[in-house]
């Protein structure tokens, strides 16, 4: 698939103004290890959020110079070091996005929830760019012919800004990266998963417990590069790909206890995988591990299926189904709301992004 394309270039260079609202997501299955162009190493699988979005309007004109200006604002605050981040992005894409060299742009971004909220805000960040690009396209040159055309390179071109913002295009359970058997499946933009979903699955929720709000030490980035080197890749790439045939199996029969084993498996594999690369490292805090001894004994003793998974980070991801939210939810707050040192987000499966009524 190649997306390049030299006529995208304005013959009058507007002025104008889009806005997207994205959405982050949760991986069920993780991908943790890539190759070439924000390739995965193995397919990933996630539930896209509700609440827990990226606001982003992005302001264009003609530009003024040879090369287009970026100002970006966080919050309604100048950030200098997200508008070089932007840069950066763009000239990755100028080819795709040629009209990109024409325009002098200003973004004001925000979230819905609390910066280093344990949430993957350049997930939900980066997706809303990249709809408002694809958006721009569509009003100044007609480009897509369908919607589904529309979300896909909106997905794509995600991807190339942070890879797990490919599957914050679209809602429900999205997977990305290349699946033995499914035909739509692919590792250049993300995919919808909706065949036969079990109705139990459609309404999850997802309790994010901050367990600590401050800077990861080691970016994700980092953490992709040394799984070349991990001894255990290749061994964590097979149980991925074993991991996402029964979890798709699960999503249709709808088996609770599968589902948990298999989520809280690719939890800890993932963190795993951190603290044997080399140089090892460790992002699990005292009381991460204190809230999943918690939640295996609340399970155990009440049998009501909630389980926990984790992103890159401390923070705990609590998923349940709809139906157990009152029993899940004073389970929080009367036993383990002493272990977490910042916010609960109470959250659950959304349907998508939305185009901002500007």
């Amino acid at each position: 698939m190649n997306y390049n394309n030299p006529e995208l270039k304005f013959t009058d260079v507007p002025s104008g103004k889009v806005g997207w609202c994205s959405p982050s997501n949760i991986a069920l299955i993780k991908y943790w290890g890539k190759s070439g162009i924000q390739i995965p190493s193995n397919a990933s699988v996630s539930f896209t959020l509700s609440k827990s979005q990226t606001e982003t309007i992005v302001k264009f004109s003609p530009s003024q110079g040879e090369q287009c200006n970026i100002n970006f604002y966080f919050d309604g605050i100048p950030n200098t070091k997200f508008a070089e981040k932007i840069s950066v992005y763009f000239k990755k894409i100028i080819e795709i996005f040629p009209f990109i060299k024409q325009l002098d742009f200003s973004i004001y971004s925000k979230n819905t929830f609390p910066h280093s909220a344990g949430i993957a805000s350049s997930a939900s960040g980066m997706s809303a760019l990249a709809l408002a690009l694809c958006d721009i396209e569509n009003q100044y040159f007609g480009s897509f012919n369908t919607k589904e055309e529309f979300f896909q390179k909106a997905s794509y071109i995600a991807r190339l800004g942070s890879g797990s913002a490919c599957r914050s295009v679209y809602g429900g359970l999205v997977s990305w990266g290349k699946i033995e058997g499914y035909e739509n499946t692919c590792d250049l933009f993300g995919s919808q998963v909706s065949n036969d979903i079990n109705p139990v699955f459609k309404d999850y929720h997802d309790s994010i417990l901050i367990v600590d709000s401050g800077e990861k030490k080691v970016s994700s980035t980092i953490g992709h590069n040394l799984m070349k080197s991990n001894p255990f890749s290749n061994s964590r790439f097979q149980q991925a790909r074993d991991n996402m045939t029964a979890l798709l199996d699960v999503l249709k029969t709808g088996d609770l206890d599968e589902f948990n084993r298999i989520v809280e498996l690719e939890a800890l594999t993932l963190h795993a995988m951190m603290m044997t690369s080399s140089p090892y490292y460790l992002l699990m805090k005292p009381n991460t591990v204190a809230l999943i001894e918690m939640i295996w004994n609340f399970r155990n003793n009440t049998k009501v299926p909630v389980c926990f998974t984790l992103d890159a980070g401390p923070n705990i991801h609590l998923l349940y189904p709809h139906k157990y939210k009152n029993e899940v939810q004073a389970f929080i707050n009367k036993t383990l709301a002493e272990f977490i040192n910042g916010d609960i987000i109470h959250d659950y499966v959304g349907i998508g992004p939305e185009k901002l009524e500007l």
